[in-house]
């Protein structure tokens, strides 16, 4: 097996990077967004660059034999600051509700720490159908958000019907990472 081209790991890391600075913009912008021209337009474009990157450097890096530990790491934390800082600026501006953004982000919260547990007995989480599911329905969702277009459907708009299918989603990822580890939780459990 030939060596990963330090140029390769070099790009993916700073596609990584870009994702994380993007956080913090695209959330204070969310927050200006009454008060400045365009601000949830670039906001909404920022996002989708932002998770438009996680596709790529996912993709990349297992084309070019790149995945590292610490890219995986760096990758799912980037993931995870964009999914909840947007959020939480999205909650602060009345476009996300507050049980919705509870749900979604306590679910990552749970599964990093997981993460951490499965680490630890040396096994690596590798994402599940559910898990790339429940990233696009919420990159899918938070656009529409940020983004907000009065399409009602019923008594919701139509992207509080996605956030709220985000959210169904999340729990159902959730669970089905909990019921594929549950061995380890069990195991962790008696030995406290």
């Amino acid at each position: 097996m030939s060596a990963v081209n330090p140029r390769s790991v070099r790009l993916l890391t700073v596609l990584t990077y870009a994702r994380i600075a993007l956080v913090p913009v695209v959330m204070v912008l969310i927050v200006l967004g009454d008060e400045v021209r365009f601000a949830y337009g670039i906001a909404a474009a920022l996002f989708v660059v932002a998770a438009l990157t996680d596709f790529v450097d996912g993709k990349l890096a297992r084309k070019w034999g790149a995945v590292t530990s610490l890219g995986a790491f760096l990758d799912t934390t980037a993931d995870k600051l964009l999914v909840t800082g947007v959020l939480i600026a999205l909650v602060a501006d009345d476009r996300a509700s507050i049980w919705v953004a509870t749900i979604i982000i306590g679910r990552e919260l749970m599964i990093m720490g997981l993460r951490g547990l499965i680490a630890a007995d040396g096994t690596v989480m590798k994402p599940s159908i559910w898990g790339k599911l429940k990233a696009n329905v919420q990159f899918v969702a938070i656009t529409l958000a940020i983004i907000r277009r009065p399409v009602d459907i019923g008594p919701l708009l139509l992207d509080e019907w996605a956030m709220l299918i985000a959210a169904g989603i999340t729990v159902m990822s959730g669970i089905e990472y909990l019921s594929r580890f549950s061995h380890l939780l069990t195991a962790s459990g008696r030995e406290r």
